[in-house]
């Protein structure tokens, strides 16, 4: 079955945590775990409602709660102000266009060095950062 390292990831948290396991539960997961890129709740409660007619957007938005904090999701906030989630993985950072709301991902070992040396020069222990770049795409660019 599709992502069985995932549901069973969830299974440790909620055991852990003496919390319920529901069908409703994984069958957000897995929506989640298929769609692509950054989703809202709003976003993820219409593709579960296609296939789950009986799961309501808070139960929805509690259980991306939950995820977030079983490490099986990210929730990320731009500049927009608008809560989406993301399936958490290796670290990266973000292209956001401001006008059409793209957002591309991107891994750059130079930006990570550049990091990691000017936290040693200043003797900064870094627990966690985000870098997000604003501005437009290739399509909404005007030249």
């Amino acid at each position: 079955m599709a992502h069985d390292v995932e549901r069973q990831s969830l299974a440790r948290y909620l055991d852990d945590h003496n919390l319920r396991h529901t069908r409703q539960r994984d069958a957000i997961l897995e929506v989640f775990l298929e769609l692509k890129g950054h989703t809202t709740a709003e976003e993820l409660y219409e593709q579960v409602r296609e296939k789950h007619s009986n799961i309501g957007y808070t139960t929805v938005y509690r259980t991306m709660k939950l995820l977030c904090d079983a490490g099986l999701a990210a929730e990320r906030r731009f500049e927009d102000g608008v809560t989406r989630y993301e399936v958490q993985h290796e670290h990266h950072d973000h292209l956001v266009c401001t006008r059409c709301g793209k957002i591309v991902e991107f891994e750059c070992k130079m930006i990570e060095q550049a990091q990691e040396e000017i936290a040693a020069k200043f003797q900064f222990r870094v627990l966690r950062h985000r870098h997000e770049l604003y501005g437009h795409c290739s399509d909404c660019r005007e030249d």
